[in-house]
């Protein structure tokens, strides 16, 4: 592969201060971290410990973040490699990122009472109570993610995700450790087919990943801009007229990403799958009775998929 950049290597002095998150108490940091601890070919964070640990950019600086806790709900976060303590922009930064990936802002409690009398919804929610719909913050990496999973299964998948934030992504070091960042939409959109070879991936998921990062680089597509759709409908639709992004990977980007409560990839196999678990039956459910089954999860399709999903693995 070629060596498009140089990469970025830092190394991390001592911590000197800690953040405090308060989560809603329909949170549980254990099941989170279950859920993320659910591939070891994981590249962008390590649990160790019961900590995690993760390279973030924030206010045009990469540290690395320790995200621990006291107990269920009160998450502790450091910077185990600053060398001066996190100032006020820093902490508000860190903190924003990580309420977002562990989607702290939303309310479970509608979500809990509706599962409570759902035939498909009770094993799960009772199962996995306080898992949180562990989001995708930047768009870029969503989309990638989607794209790179495609057509393939999971483990395959997190391989790919590995190759290309290795190849082209940058890093942190600590204490011999490297810490990757996933790689930004101005790197790829330089990139060529030829670039990727080493990937080991199909030419047209090359094509994809790169309209999709010269896209972005460009200002035609944006997080502002399809948060301000009217409906996630008009959001899907947005999405879908970019070449490599079907209705799955749309409605994928809207629920790990965009945060639409109603987003379903009603056709994902996935989600088939979970529900023939549930029902207990050999054939899959057609799209009308998914249609039927799913009528009482109005605005909180996402969730009822994610919480699905979590009973395959």
């Amino acid at each position: 592969m070629k060596e498009p950049y140089k990469m970025n290597k830092e190394t991390l002095g001592e911590e000197k201060d800690e953040l405090i998150i308060h989560a809603p108490k329909e949170f549980s940091f254990s099941e989170n971290l279950k859920y993320l601890s659910r591939s070891s070919n994981e590249c962008l964070f390590d649990i160790v410990d019961q900590k995690i640990y993760r390279a973030l950019v924030v206010e045009n600086e990469t540290i690395l973040v320790e995200i621990s806790a006291m107990n269920e709900t009160e998450l502790i976060i450091r910077s185990p490699g600053r060398t001066a303590p996190m100032n006020n922009q820093v902490k508000d930064a860190v903190s924003q990122y990580i309420r977002h990936w562990f989607d702290l802002e939303t309310n479970l409690l509608p979500f809990y009472e509706l599962a409570q009398n759902d035939p498909l919804l009770q094993k799960p929610v009772s199962q996995f109570f306080g898992l949180r719909n562990m989001g995708i913050p930047d768009l870029f990496e969503a989309i990638a993610w989607g794209i790179l999973g495609q057509q393939i299964n999971l483990t395959y998948a997190y391989t790919l995700k590995r190759r290309l934030v290795e190849g082209f992504g940058e890093f942190v070091e600590f204490k011999g450790k490297q810490y990757w960042l996933f790689p930004t939409p101005d790197v790829i959109a330089k990139m060529t087919v030829e670039d990727f070879a080493d990937l080991r991936m199909t030419g047209k998921k090359c094509e994809y990943l790169i309209g999709v990062a010269q896209l972005m680089v460009r200002g035609d597509l944006t997080k502002e801009e399809l948060l301000n759709a009217k409906d996630v409908k008009e959001a899907e639709k947005m999405l879908t007229k970019i070449r490599g992004i079907g209705p799955w990977t749309a409605n994928y980007v809207l629920m790990r990403c965009l945060r639409f409560p109603a987003a379903f990839p009603i056709d994902d196999v996935g989600l088939h799958n979970s529900m023939k678990l549930v029902m207990e039956t050999e054939a899959k459910p057609t799209k009308a009775e998914i249609l039927k089954l799913s009528e009482a999860w109005a605005d909180w399709e996402s969730y009822a998929t994610f919480y699905l999903w979590r009973l395959l693995y």
